[in-house]
């Protein structure tokens, strides 16, 4: 009986939509609800195009008048603002060795398609945190930084964590969940301040801290002892999932006799609320490297309507 081949298993139709339905199911920031795949967004991704644009009216401002029998009511301008977008294009090729394992599954495409999966949503979550990195210094009043505080001043705390929520005032309802670094949570629970609910399935349990949902990654950033705590609020970050040309492919390569399967992702993965510049892109798709670069980033939302609070603090 002839080997199986990649080729014999994947079958593109059915297997791109697996890959981004699976994708969203291993993504912690997507079922947080801090990235949210607007429909609008998978419209705009699919427009044509590198750069998105995404205009948005401002809120109103001003004091309400006074009816009167003589004097008109004033007319007052409503102004928007511009957002955009950039549509990151990557992709991945393995050869049938790094997938040997799953072609021996019972549901071969199934097994490679989640493996595909959870290699994207690791890439979302470094695009993720190199976003955040970039538009740090875009948004400074979104920023809460102890670090250089003395002594226990400067360590990570339920007093300070409500105090770096108050960047935002009366918006700091929006903030739903926290990420952090693992060592940060650890400190959390020695503390006792980390409290878990548990779910419809026995062997899941939410962590939550003051209230926020918890998602624990080691992306977070640490340097020189002080770690960046990030509160998100609901869509913070927008998902539209573009259309490559030829999202998914097999081929052989006969003098080695090995199977390749290639996949390509068109996706759009936007902080709202603070533009994307395009200032220092080389290629035809940002590297993670010019993803962080500060210069690439500039707010357009108010303070308060960007959900999100970049917490700076130490451990001890």
């Amino acid at each position: 009986m002839p080997a199986v081949k990649i080729s014999d298993i994947i079958i593109p139709a059915v297997f791109n939509p697996y890959v981004i339905q699976e994708t969203n199911r291993l993504d912690a920031f997507m079922q947080s609800g801090i990235i949210n795949n607007d429909p609008a967004f998978d419209v705009l991704a699919r427009t044509g195009g590198n750069l998105v644009n995404m205009p948005f009216f401002n809120d109103l401002t001003g004091d309400s008048e006074g009816l009167s029998d003589t004097v008109a009511l004033g007319v007052n301008a409503i102004t928007t603002g511009q957002d955009k977008a950039r549509l990151h294009m990557r992709g991945k090729a393995w050869g049938v060795n790094d997938l040997a394992e799953a072609l021996s599954g019972a549901d071969p495409m199934a097994v490679i398609g989640s493996k595909v999966a959870k290699f994207w949503a690791g890439e979302r979550s470094k695009i993720l945190f190199k976003s955040l990195a970039g538009i740090e210094t875009a948004i400074p009043e979104n920023v809460y930084d102890i670090s250089a505080a003395i002594g226990g001043l400067a360590v990570i705390s339920g007093k300070e964590t409500l105090n770096a929520k108050q960047k935002l005032g009366d918006a700091s309802g929006k903030l739903g969940a926290i990420g952090m670094h693992s060592a940060t949570y650890t400190k959390l629970q020695q503390d006792d301040l980390i409290i878990y609910f548990p779910t419809a399935d026995a062997n899941v349990r939410i962590a939550t801290y003051l209230g926020y949902r918890v998602i624990v990654d080691d992306a977070c950033p640490v340097a020189g002892g002080i770690y960046t705590t990030y509160m998100f609020g609901q869509g913070v970050f927008g998902l539209g999932n573009g259309a490559a040309p030829v999202p998914t492919e097999t081929d052989r390569d006969k003098l080695l006799g090995e199977d390749i399967l290639i996949n390509r992702q068109h996706f759009i993965i936007h902080p709202r609320g603070v533009k994307w510049n395009e200032v220092a892109v080389v290629g035809a798709t940002p590297t993670y490297a010019e993803v962080a670069t500060a210069t690439n980033w500039t707010k357009v939302y108010e303070t308060k309507n960007v959900r999100l609070i970049i917490f700076k603090h130490k451990l001890a």
